[in-house]
């Protein structure tokens, strides 16, 4: 099933941590952010909005976007995360690595969605190319979250760490699917919503991200290949 594609990405980049010992790279980061960013934003796009301009009126969809994206921006502010070096979300008492578990949760949410709700909208080729554009900018994100995790767990705990943050997107695809079956008549705003939902990552966390730093163009490259790469597959299939 297509949905389970988005985590086979994440866990065979959190087995970079058996071949690699502990890198940050500051510029592959925010290469990889822009990879992601880009991605997400072709499908928002080309596998969720336009679809839902098909089968209804554009207010449903702009209502869908908006609904997604407060949904996310609720997450993030209660869910304990850190973003930029800084804590967020609701006062606790949760452990650094936890909070960067979660960070990485709160991203893959949407991803899971919009995968979820594409296969249940029939567009099952469509579903199949969106979870392999997911999958594909999950494996360098599997490797980036695990690597770090190295100076606090061992390589098996990094590993199964890096893992389990991505098991997230096939259950997010699964409710998703359950919840499309009572509300059939409403696809297109569900499609919207997965939309507006991947927006507000991109422009809250990833953009930044890509955009942090000394100033360069591989970031922004980076982008424009993952655009490219997310239309060519939803071509494809």
């Amino acid at each position: 099933m297509s949905i389970w594609i988005p985590f086979i990405g994440t866990v065979l980049g959190a087995s970079c941590v058996y071949i690699f010992k502990e890198k940050e790279n500051e510029m592959l980061s925010r290469s990889f952010s822009g990879i992601a960013a880009g991605v997400m934003v072709s499908a928002s796009i080309f596998s969720l909005l336009l679809p839902a301009l098909e089968q209804s009126h554009f207010l449903m969809v702009v209502l869908g976007i908006w609904v997604g994206a407060i949904l996310m921006w609720s997450l993030d502010h209660f869910i304990p995360h850190v973003h930029f070096e800084q804590e967020e979300g609701k006062p606790n008492h949760l452990s650094r690595v936890t909070k960067l578990v979660l960070a990485m949760v709160l991203h893959n949410i949407p991803e899971g969605m919009a995968v979820g709700i594409v296969y249940a909208s029939g567009y099952k080729p469509a579903s199949i190319a969106l979870a392999i554009g997911i999958a594909l900018q999950n494996f360098p994100e599997g490797a980036i979250l695990s690597l770090p995790f190295q100076k606090y767990v061992s390589k098996h705990k990094a590993f199964l760490i890096g893992s389990l943050s991505g098991i997230v997107e096939p259950l997010a695809s699964l409710v998703t699917i359950y919840f499309s079956k009572y509300l059939g008549n409403y696809i297109p705003f569900l499609l919207s919503m997965a939309s507006g939902a991947m927006l507000y990552v991109v422009i809250e966390e990833l953009i930044p991200e890509m955009a942090q730093g000394k100033h360069s163009n591989i970031p922004t490259i980076m982008f424009m290949m993952g655009f490219s790469l997310m239309l060519v597959l939803d071509q494809l299939f």
